[in-house]
């Protein structure tokens, strides 16, 4: 970890009694980017030990000095919650705000991209036979790249999977029953071309989540036009708003995308 702190942007710890998923290094380098204006910490890429553990280089030296002092006294993924508890906790606090604080710091991304094949500990004379419980799930989101944007919805949050999460490419949107009038709506910071769209409800775990009877309204930016064709079903509406069919947008800046319920969902 020392001779990588000016070697690079981010550094990741790896073990030689590991396996990895198929294309594991673009799933975590477009992970990092996505949150490379959030202030974390840890990226972690497996729930087991010091494996899958990512950092940025400029937190480097903290990191290497606090494992230096108590790395006799207790393993190394145990000393990486201390670090996070002396930066972020404060004792006048309840045990809650500080696991809120540290989890800002501490992102899980989920699958695990690794799993841990060996049988030796780093503590003597132990023998390890710990397996990641979350390597074999299915990957349930899509990991991507979105322009800035704010981003709102009138749909109740199910179990935290919120919808700026899921623009930010950490986790897919799950909330509760919608009905007619719900709506997900996206304001890009910057009026942004957009060429097409593909919008997907429902995965492998809950396939039958899914959202129907949904349009997709798009507003271009002033002054913008929009080519209709007459093969597609796009729709220009009184608002400004159009109607997206096929979506054949031919390359026009937009500044709005809104997901608009018009049906009670089944």
């Amino acid at each position: 970890m020392m001779y990588a702190q000016e070697k690079g942007i981010y550094y990741i710890q790896l073990e030689d009694d590991i396996i990895a998923k198929q294309n594991y290094f673009n799933t975590i380098k477009n992970f990092a980017l996505q949150l490379s204006s959030e202030e974390w910490m840890i990226l972690e890429f497996s729930q087991l030990g010091f494996i899958g553990k990512m950092f940025q280089a400029p937190d480097l030296t903290l990191i290497v000095e606090f494992i230096f002092m108590f790395y006799k006294e207790k393993p190394i993924d145990w000393l990486l919650d201390h670090i996070l508890w002396v930066k972020v906790c404060n004792p006048e606090k309840d045990a809650k705000h500080c696991d809120r604080q540290k989890a800002n710091l501490r992102i899980r991304f989920r699958p695990s991209l690794f799993q841990h094949v060996g049988l030796h500990s780093s503590l003597t004379g132990k023998i390890q036979k710990l397996t990641d419980k979350d390597y074999m799930k299915p990957l349930l989101l899509k990991i991507h790249v979105n322009p800035p944007a704010e981003v709102s919805t009138s749909l109740k949050v199910y179990q935290g999977h919120t919808l700026e999460k899921t623009y930010m490419g950490e986790d897919f949107f799950w909330a509760i029953t919608p009905v007619a009038g719900d709506y997900i709506l996206f304001k890009f910071d910057k009026p942004v071309n957009v060429e097409s769209y593909l919008f997907h409800s429902g995965n492998q775990e809950h396939p039958g989540d899914m959202l129907l009877n949904t349009s997709v309204d798009v507003l271009p930016f002033k002054g913008e036009g929009l080519e209709i064709s007459k093969e597609t079903k796009d729709k220009r509406l009184e608002d400004g708003y159009f109607r997206i069919g096929n979506a054949y947008l031919r390359l026009v800046k937009m500044s709005l995308i809104f997901l608009n319920l018009i049906l009670k969902q089944f």
